[in-house]
């Protein structure tokens, strides 16, 4: 089977199910929505990548049973009750319906009381009416009664199928159409909804009914209808007496009518000749009928020329009404217009008659709109419906029609487009035949917080006006998110907006901003900031204050959580009034917090202890209580404090309960809510090592998401920093690879804080970073737009294939895009823009925490196959004279690494392997050095030896070059081979002589009859300099030591302590123990070592370590490849 198969599902959607990659697997499918269907089709959309073709589906299914009632438009289903009301808490209607008409009533029911169940197709669109109060008016359904009108749909009146499903469960009510889901609570009291003597299926049958609408009749097919359990079709075809059925008919037998659709805007017309009406032609003048509909604000539906010569007609929708122009010369023309938002995508009927001496335009019911011309006029030629080319018309005409035609009449014939569709008919052009191919882009509703969503033909818009948001789809705060940030774009005090959760479902909401203090207040004041005086209240008629914000609920939780603090003060002097009842403690005042939960704690106190402040600084009046207010004296007494424990913050409400005592009274002000910080924007998170990172959970980005950030740093980032100056923000929703890219004209590197923000939504993407100009990328159209993801979400690096230690090794895979051949000639240099950290030395100032976390390191690897001897694998320089280079010496130790890190020291050799590596075959190399430490690998064999370096062999394997393959090379983040391939106009790249892509395992497999020994001249060093002040990595070719180094003396070797001697040299030595106390006896050892240099021959593939001794001991550790 293919690795994907499509299939069209419901409403037109394409539904990917990928496949078995092999012969054996089977992999299942489960739609997420039944699909009831007579014929299906898969179009296999791609094959296995192997290329072997095959397809094997099984489908699997049920049998299906259809109980179908045909309504005519006046007729309806009765389904009476055994008793004369039905009350019920709980209700389910389901059913299926297809129509050509946009209204029609599909359900009706009532009671005296007054509830009422209404499910009507309203303009293309299912609306629900529903009232469980008994209070309201059913004559004011329509004028802001208590009833509620939930639509939901659109286009339903397209002649398919479509699934309703009605749940209620006292007031909470869910209106399923199709797959598309709206829940709502009723208004009121009532819990149940009450029905008197019966329901009405597909009408009306009493319009004069008192209480009732006048409404038209549904005119259609309706299937399964179900009410609680009862299938009211099956009563009714088996007569039953609670079942009253008007011309009501048990099978669909509604016509199909064909309708064809005009999908270009600059090509689609449709050309019918005048004689195909002949038996109307005997009258002078012509008449034409069709009905069409649209999105489209603009276009042109009709264009026929006129005898006598010049005149013509072009009937056209323009701003939305449908316009038609008579040209009777070229600067001579009579136009009339009719109707309004013709494009709301509704069937709209069109009649245009020439007959009588005068042209008419009637539009649906409307009156007839008419120009008069001076003469009849004759039709010439053909018409041309939705557009005209220019070898039709022979003048300019406006933008073609977008949009769906049927019923097209011409003099009274009706025509058949089936036979246009078959060429013996007219002409056409960029038509689809039977099919009506509109679609509503505003369902669902991508447009958030409240915009208001419009179309066209292919493409859909927000309007954002008050909404708080900006963006395609609104999905931008228009307003910052604190305080806090306006302090950052250098705003002062005053009222500001601001939106607490940026794009989340919140508003704007009002706030003062205070600036003058070293913290950034943010103020909300309430509906009673002054002074109250309370006189008569007890604990059994407490006196109530409830506080309006200037914010909603959700917006103060969301300003209170993203605050570092917050604080209220409650001023609160009294006169023989208590706080709590001296005896058991009872409150008799207390305050409600933001949750509405009852709060007994004062100002200045925390919560859970009933108190005072002065309890708590023990300066009470009395101190027999906790509360100055509880010792009920005759004078005033003060127990105003600040509340600041800001999970219970703001306060919502007061009650006071102890003021109806004779000289009893109380005073009470709440202040203001006043919080400061912002925790979104100063959290901040250090990433101190490569591997770091912060993981959340799946992000759910289907439809929009977006992401913002500050960072600094002095070194790459992924999210992605791709250079020093450029941030880009890459994505996949199923439509390839998309990549956006801000550019900045100054480092980004470098250690200052940068602003980033990446959004997607339905309709485009978009990058900002700090003040650079926004950049935007569209979404191409009819394409994927949601985006489903399934790892977690990763900030600080690329983990999300990565999460666990891989093995050192590489599938054949791995070298075939990255493989390069190279003879003596060929050299690949990557130049670094900015001296690369990893090679320099660290202040000797830095704290331990910082030399920890910055260690240099280096991270190499690459695979290699070559016959030739010395060889330059790979090395790296520094303006500073520093270099790294990997040569295949002459000698028997082939595989040498040099370092020379120092300025003042000799470089340190490295030799993992006694072996010759210069065999035509493939070997992989991995070296990884973290400060003093080096570790290398050798096609994964882990025995131990050393070696003495030989200066020498790095000059010359520089100017002898490479003549081999080179595969996956890697530098620490960098490919040079990758960019070497796909980027050869780089300017950090230098290539010199032939490269070709390769493979290296396809070269290593014919290894043994091939050889790669290159025989070019040799080039002098000074030919591949460049310049001091760069960094730069070479990949085999040519290199001479001295452009880093110009002088590379011989190197001196450690002592080596007697343990040591005595254990043999076949053992690999520990430098940081053995050069501390090995002092100069060192030449002993290499002695042995070269004494025994054929049993060293025979070690195989090595891993090797350099510890600290190297370092710490100057000239006497060089040289000593150590693990």
């Amino acid at each position: 089977m293919p690795p994907f198969t499509g299939l069209r599902g419901r409403l037109s959607h394409i539904l990917r199910l990928p496949g078995n990659m092999n012969s054996e697997a089977v992999v299942q499918n489960k739609l997420s929505h039944s699909i009831r269907t007579r014929f299906l089709r898969l179009l296999p959309l791609d094959w296995n990548p192997s290329g072997w073709l095959g397809l094997r589906v099984e489908v699997y299914g049920c049998g299906y049973k259809s109980d179908v009632a045909d309504f005519d438009g006046r007729s309806s289903l009765l389904y009476r009750f055994n008793q004369k009301s039905m009350s019920t808490v709980k209700d389910v209607v389901s059913l299926r319906f297809k129509s050509r008409q946009a209204e029609g009533v599909l359900l009706q029911g009532e009671g005296q009381r007054g509830d009422y169940i209404t499910l009507e197709l309203h303009r293309g669109r299912l609306a629900l009416y529903l009232n469980l109060d008994e209070r309201d008016d059913p004559r004011l359904r329509s004028s802001g009664g208590r009833s509620v009108a939930v639509s939901l749909g659109s286009l339903l009146d397209d002649q398919h199928w479509h699934s309703v499903l009605i749940e209620r469960f006292n007031k909470q009510v869910n209106l399923t159409v199709d797959s598309h889901t709206q829940h709502f609570r009723t208004k009121g009291e009532g819990d149940s909804l009450e029905v008197d003597y019966e329901l009405s299926f597909g009408g009306i049958p009493l319009p004069g009914k008192p209480g009732t609408f006048i409404r038209k009749n549904f005119h259609g097919c309706i299937e399964n209808l179900y009410y609680n359990g009862i299938n009211i079709i099956d009563l009714a075809k088996r007569r039953k007496p609670q079942i009253y059925s008007g011309n009501v008919t048990f099978s669909c037998s509604q016509p199909q009518l064909v309708a064809t659709t005009f999908v270009s805007s600059s090509a689609s017309f449709l050309s019918l000749p005048a004689t195909a009406a002949a038996a109307g032609s005997e009258e002078a003048g012509f008449s034409l009928r069709f009905q069409f509909r649209t999105w489209n604000a603009d276009g042109l539906l009709l264009s026929v020329r006129l005898a006598p010569e010049p005149q013509r007609v072009e009937l056209q929708i323009s701003g939305s009404r449908l316009r038609l122009t008579l040209h009777t010369s070229a600067q001579q023309k009579s136009q009339v217009s009719t109707g309004h938002n013709v494009n709301d995508g509704l069937w709209h009927s069109v009649t245009l008659d020439t007959r009588d001496q005068q042209i008419s335009l009637t539009l649906d019911d409307e009156a007839a709109s008419a120009i008069e011309p001076w003469q009849q006029l004759q039709a010439q030629g053909d018409f041309y419906l939705g557009g005209c080319p220019s070898e039709g018309c022979g003048h300019p005409t406006p933008a073609a029609f977008q949009g769906c035609m049927r019923l097209i009449h011409i003099n009274g014939v009706l025509m058949n487009l089936l036979r246009v569709q078959q060429g013996s008919l007219g002409r056409y052009h960029a038509l689809q035949f039977d099919t009506c191919g509109i679609r509503d882009r505003c369902l669902p509703n991508y447009c958030e917080h409240g915009g208001q969503c419009s179309q066209t033909w292919s493409a859909f818009r927000c309007d954002c006006s008050g909404t708080g948001h900006t963006g395609a789809t609104c999905h931008n705060a228009l307003y910052e998110p604190s305080c806090e940030a306006y302090k950052l774009t250098g705003s002062s005090s005053g009222y500001y907006s601001i939106d607490p959760d940026g794009s989340g479902p919140l508003g704007p909401a009002r706030v003062y901003c205070n600036m003058t203090e070293d913290q950034v207040w943010t103020v909300l004041d309430h509906s009673s900031s002054a002074p109250v005086r309370v006189q008569g209240s007890s604990p059994q008629k407490p006196y109530i204050m409830r506080f309006n914000y200037s914010a909603s609920p959700e917006q103060l939780r969301a300003i209170v959580t993203g605050s570092e603090q917050c604080q209220q003060e409650v001023v609160y002097r009294c006169r023989k009034s208590r706080l709590f009842n001296i005896k058991d403690g009872t409150p008799m005042s207390w305050w409600l917090d933001q949750a509405g939960e009852r709060r007994t704690y004062w100002g200045g106190f925390l919560p859970g202890v009933q108190q005072c402040s002065c309890g708590l600084q023990e300066n009470c009046q009395d101190m027999n209580y906790f509360c100055n207010c509880d010792a009920a004296t005759n004078s005033w007494s003060n127990d105003t404090g600040v509340l600041s424990y800001k999970d219970h913050l703001p306060v919502s409400q007061i009650v006071i309960g102890d003021t109806n005592r004779t000289g009893s009274e109380a005073v009470y002000r709440v202040g203001a809510l006043r919080c400061y910080g912002d925790k979104s924007t100063w959290n901040a998170a250090s990433f101190y090592q490569e591997s770091s990172y912060l993981h959340f959970p799946t992000l759910q980005a289907e439809l929009g998401s977006d992401i913002s950030f500050y960072f600094k740093t002095s070194d790459f980032i992924r999210v992605e920093l791709s250079s020093p100056s450029a941030v880009a923000f890459s994505f996949d929703v199923g439509n390839g690879p998309a990549v956006l890219t801000v550019k900045s004209h100054v480092p980004l590197n470098d250690r200052q804080w940068h602003y980033v923000r990446a959004e997607r939504g339905v309709q485009e993407a978009s990058l900002q970073v700090d003040q650079l100009p926004l950049r935007f990328l569209e979404a191409p159209a009819d394409a994927h737009v949601r985006l489903q993801l399934n790892s977690q979400l990763f900030v600080g690096e690329q983990r999300s294939t990565a999460s666990t230690p891989l093995p050192l090794s590489c599938s054949s895979a791995d070298f075939d895009s990255v493989s390069v051949s190279f003879d003596s000639e060929s050299s690949v240099t990557y130049t670094f823009q900015e001296p690369f950290s990893v090679m320099q030395n660290r202040s000797s100032q830095a704290s331990s925490v910082s030399r920890e976390s910055s260690r240099a390191r280096e991270n190499v690897a690459f695979s290699f196959l070559t016959s030739q001897r010395p060889a330059m694998l790979l090395s790296v320089s520094t303006f500073s004279q520093q270099y790294i280079a990997v040569i295949l010496a002459t000698n028997g130790t082939s595989l040498q690494i040099w370092y020379h890190l120092l300025a003042d020291q000799d470089p340190d050799v490295f030799v993992p392997i006694r072996q010759n590596l210069a065999d035509g075959r493939l070997h992989k190399i991995r070296i990884h050095r973290e400060a003093k430490d080096v570790y290398v690998q050798v096609n994964l064999v882990a025995t131990r030896h050393c070696r003495d370096p030989v200066h020498r062999e790095v000059r010359e394997a520089g100017l002898r070059g490479f003549v081999g393959c080179l595969s996956s090379v890697q530098f620490n983040h960098l490919a040079p081979l990758k960019v070497a391939l796909l980027h050869r106009g780089s300017s950090l790249l230098s290539i010199r002589g032939a490269l070709e892509e390769s493979n290296c395992v396809a070269l290593a497999e014919s290894a043994t009859s091939h050889s790669l020994l290159g025989k070019g001249p040799l080039e002098s060093p000074a030919s591949s300099r460049r310049s001091a002040r760069t960094e730069r990595g070479a990949c085999s070719g040519r290199f001479s030591p001295s452009e880093a180094h110009p002088e590379v003396p011989g190197a001196a070797f450690p002592g080596v302590p007697r343990r040591e001697q005595e254990r043999g040299c076949g053992t690999c030595w520990r430098a940081s123990e053995g050069a501390r106390e090995g002092g100069g006896r060192g030449r002993d050892f290499l002695a042995c070592l070269r004494g025994r240099e054929s049993e060293n021959e025979r070690g195989g593939g090595t891993s090797g370590r350099a510890s600290e001794g190297a370092r710490e001991t100057g000239r006497e550790g060089a040289g000593l490849p150590i693990e």
